[in-house]
């Protein structure tokens, strides 16, 4: 009889309070975010987002390395986003490394991009000058340790997904003009499209534009911001005033955001952090030439206010959750490098040949692509590129280590088997650009030899693979 008194109290007891049963209890949803300041301590350092690297001495706003770590029983994954421009696969692949070994993570499991800042040194090179060096390394370890402490503050979390559109600061760059007014480009060959051209001769546009901002909002336990990851199809703005140092309308945005989400004084451990999409040819230029002359940042604020605004539209209404399953899938994925013919590089060669007069009558930038189709020719017949999917529940993100034009982003939300799918370009690695077939086939900027290094069908392998990957992500079991 007490045996049987007992067992009914002991019954009773699991029946009002489940938790104490093992055989049900349930993974906790956790996450946690940081930002490590990565701005330069020593000077000067180069810019490298253009043809013409430009020494600086100072910063206008800081740099930072942003981490975002989640995790739900067994499957986690990391977001980190870095204030940089191209940072190479083999670099990433050494801090994706280290982390490994200080927290027991796996690499595939994480993701690092770039913002796509055209005002930051470069995160590697062959540059032996003090202050470059040095910058590198606090690059590395500002990463690493962004990516540590985010793990490292990972706490029971909600999260919620949403989008808002904020079409008015986005434009195709690419450009049919007015008969015979288009230019002979690098190769002295003519494209059928170009980029950036005159407002006076441009008759269309040669692609569509996304509009789309989509978050990943944070509350804790208690429903406080905790974090906010947003993504945008946005080249960098630009107009730094001094040839500064900055992070853009990415590191703006990130400042706006946390007033928005967070209150006029957030937590020490808020983070709002804005990732890249499928940018390659789409940019700020207004070629309606409606907009007001800018004193130097302007622009950057005004395009950081109403992506921010859009993001914080974007979380009105949004159902946080914490049931939802996570998981990652990485590939590495060989691609055909594209080489120059041999009668290419003997006319690379015959132009850098060439004194200063001789090149005045050359097309613009005819010695710069000389110099990159020797640096081609001298590339492995193929390249291996990382590829990475990661599921959170119904929100898919992909990333691809390439600035992406925007129809290929365009494509795989159409044909994702998710809700929602986000693309992040720059993710991994950095290999240059990657047009669609159909936009090889109008020339342009984004598909010259040297600007893409790889083949012209890469966009439909790289898209296939993705999917792939998609569709297992989609139908594994929770």
């Amino acid at each position: 009889m007490k045996c049987s008194a007992l067992s009914s109290a002991l019954a009773l007891l699991l029946l009002v309070f489940p938790a104490f049963l093992p055989s049900i209890s349930r993974a906790q949803f956790e996450a946690g975010f940081s930002q490590v300041d990565i701005t330069p301590q020593e000077w000067p350092v180069t810019l490298r987002g253009s043809f013409n690297p430009k020494p600086t001495e100072s910063a206008h706003d800081p740099l930072r390395s942003r981490s975002f770590a989640i995790q739900n029983g067994e499957g986690r994954a990391i977001l980190t986003v870095v204030d940089n421009l191209y940072m190479p696969q083999d670099l990433l692949d050494e801090i994706k490394a280290e982390v490994a070994d200080r927290t027991g993570w796996d690499p595939t499991e994480m993701l690092i991009s770039g913002t796509h800042t055209h005002s930051a040194p470069s995160s590697s090179g062959s540059s032996d000058q003090p202050a470059e060096v040095a910058y590198r390394k606090r690059f590395f370890d500002g990463v690493v340790e962004s990516m540590e402490k985010a793990i490292g503050a990972l706490a029971p979390a909600k999260i919620g997904f949403g989008s808002d559109e904020e079409p008015s600061e986005v434009f195709n760059r690419r450009w049919y003009l007015k008969e015979g007014s288009m230019p002979p480009n690098p190769f002295g060959g003519y494209d059928k499209v170009k980029m950036n051209p005159p407002r006076n001769l441009i008759l269309k546009p040669a692609g569509p534009t996304d509009p789309e901002v989509a978050v990943i909002a944070v509350v804790d336990s208690r429903n406080r911001p905790l974090g906010l990851f947003a993504n945008y199809a946005l080249h960098y703005v630009g107009a730094v005033p001094g040839r500064q140092v900055s992070a853009d309308y990415f590191g703006e945005f990130a400042r706006l955001a946390t007033t928005k989400f967070a209150g006029r004084n957030p937590s020490e451990t808020f983070v709002a952090m804005l990732s890249n999409g499928a940018s390659g040819d789409i940019n700020n230029i207004d070629f309606a030439g409606n907009r007001p002359p800018r004193a130097p940042f302007e622009q950057i604020r005004q395009v950081a206010t109403k992506v921010s605004d859009a993001a914080w539209r974007a979380t009105r209404d949004l159902e946080y959750k914490t049931d939802l399953p996570i998981a990652t899938r990485e590939r590495r994925i060989v691609l055909q490098t594209r080489k120059p013919t041999a009668e290419q590089v003997e006319q690379a060669g015959k132009l850098l040949d060439m004194t200063a007069e001789e090149l005045k009558a050359q097309p613009r930038l005819a010695s710069h692509y000389a110099l990159r189709i020797l640096a081609l020719a001298k590339r492995p017949e193929t390249t291996e590129v990382a590829i990475q999917a990661i599921r959170i529940g119904d929100q898919a993100i992909v990333g691809l280590p390439f600035e992406v034009l925007v129809e290929i982003g365009l494509d795989l939300k159409k044909k994702s088997p998710f809700p929602r799918t986000l693309l992040i370009s720059m993710a991994n690695g950095g290999f240059g650009y990657l047009p669609p077939p159909h936009q090889h086939e109008l020339g342009g900027y984004e598909t010259w030899l040297g600007t893409c290094k790889v083949a012209e069908d890469s966009s439909v392998i790289l898209t296939k693979e993705l999917l792939e990957m998609l569709g297992e992500l989609k139908n594994e079991k929770p």
